[in-house]
């Protein structure tokens, strides 16, 4: 009976281990760990002295992805310091041990890899979600397993027996082993080209010398050339002839002529929006009911976050299609106003320089372009005025500049014995006779003809 991979694994380590060459492999282990891992941290080291020299202080961020990309060096110096050894090691005695340890660190390399790439892709600002953690558990069963499958010699007998399952697809018959490979070829390259798009979408953010909207255009079109591609090139990979893309892109443009109108106008209207600069992130806007500032310019929505911290989500074909108030297009200057009534015997050539001096008195009123008070009306309670003045950044709201301003004003009316009237009414009962013109008490007799 001939013997299994598992049983000579182990037939192999029995013969290893009543001979010294055990005791030099596990010294070489040891050493090309404990060396892999000095490397590597004065590698850090000389990293973050670096950056602390730079002119420009680092991003805690960045660092903390430079350490986790660093995290990965130590196996993978490790695995080539212990194939190194090997290749030496084994003219003069048996190298089990390490042909195993070689295996282990890899894997350790591949986990921390895949680790470190889902993490920039998917978690974002450090926020790891649950079903981060748990795609992370698979990655590392599934990679162990593979390794567990060659370190033991099953991985060619697995592969046969997948092989050997066949699945039927339409008149043609495809074997589980090349649809498990084809699924992991897409899978991997569309990690990849994900995790480029990321990185050219950071690099991009940071060039400073291009428009927001430029910046976004490239990015999301970078990042979509990249999966296409991706896709095409694992398609190729397993085998796959690509003119049988024709027929789904004919299923695609009647699918689209039927239900995805919407989608597809709002993901052309996000281009537009980009490419005509007619919106860029931090421009204060005001779009239906929905008024905020734009933090987000996606293919298929915009996000507007407002005042009072509630981010709203309008579809592009919104932004294209109907009127927008964009309040720093051209100009950031945008004027508010105020109002406020007096009495009729206030002295308007005396209070509207103090008023103006009030509002000016705030913080985020324009200097440049000074606030000025006007008689609106004569109203039936008092004089009504209006305060109007000018700020230079809408996107920190109005409601505080305008608290503020009213604050002011009602400091100088208070300073200024300034009476502010208020509505005053007569109210009559129908039916009552009238009130006497004057009272008993006051020793004169009511007119004649009338009830005391």
């Amino acid at each position: 009976m001939n013997e299994t991979p598992l049983l000579n694994l182990i037939t192999d380590f029995v013969d290893d281990f009543r001979q010294p060459a055990i005791l030099w492999q596990a010294l070489v282990i040891v050493a090309c760990l404990a060396l892999s891992w000095l490397l590597v941290r004065q590698l850090r080291a000389f990293l973050h002295k670096r950056a602390e020299a730079a002119t420009t202080p680092a991003n805690p961020e960045t660092l903390q992805r430079t350490d986790s990309f660093i995290r990965i060096l130590t196996p993978v110096l490790a695995a080539m310091l212990l194939g190194i050894a090997q290749h030496f090691l084994a003219k003069f005695q048996s190298v089990n041990l390490l042909s195993i340890a070689i295996p282990l660190c890899t894997s350790m390399a591949l986990v921390r890899f895949g680790f470190y790439v889902l993490r920039r892709i998917f978690a974002r600002h450090g926020e790891i979600s649950p079903t981060m953690l748990l795609l992370e558990k698979v990655f590392t069963v599934v990679v162990w397993a593979g390794m567990a499958l060659y370190i033991t010699g099953l991985w060619p007998e697995l592969h046969e027996f997948l092989e050997g399952i066949i699945v039927p697809l339409g008149r043609n018959k495809v074997s589980v082993a090349a649809i498990l490979q084809a699924a992991i070829s897409v899978a991997v390259l569309l990690v990849l080209a994900m995790w480029a798009g990321t990185s050219l979408d950071e690099r991009l953010m940071k060039m400073q010398g291009l428009h927001t909207s430029l910046r976004v255009v490239l990015s999301r079109m970078g990042r979509a050339v990249l999966i296409l591609v991706s896709v095409l090139v694992s398609l190729s990979l397993v085998g796959i002839d690509l003119t049988v893309l024709s027929v789904f892109g004919g299923a695609f443009g009647v699918a689209l002529g039927f239900g995805l109108q919407k989608i597809a106008a709002n993901f052309v209207s996000g281009f537009i929006i980009l490419l005509d600069r007619s919106l860029t992130i931090g421009d204060m806007i005001t779009v239906g009911q929905f008024t905020g500032k734009v933090t987000q310019i996606n293919t298929r929505y915009t996000v507007l976050l407002g005042g009072d911290g509630i981010e709203s989500i309008v579809p592009n074909e919104m932004l294209i299609s109907g009127g927008v108030q964009n309040m720093s297009l051209t100009n950031r200057m945008v004027w508010l106003s105020t109002a406020v009534s007096v009495g009729y015997e206030t002295d308007l050539d005396a209070i509207f320089p103090l008023l103006e001096a009030a509002t000016a008195s705030v913080p985020r009123v324009s200097q440049s372009k000074p606030p000025s008070a006007t008689l609106v009306r004569f109203g039936a309670d008092g004089l009504d005025l209006q305060i109007g003045f000018w700020i230079a950044d809408p996107e920190n709201g109005t409601g505080g500049v305008k608290s503020n301003v009213n604050r002011a004003i009602w400091r100088t009316l208070q300073e200024h014995k300034v009476s502010v009237p208020f509505p005053q009414r007569e109210l009559r009962i129908v039916g009552t006779p009238p009130a006497p013109l004057a009272s008993a008490a006051d020793g004169e007799s009511a007119p004649s003809g009338t009830q005391p």
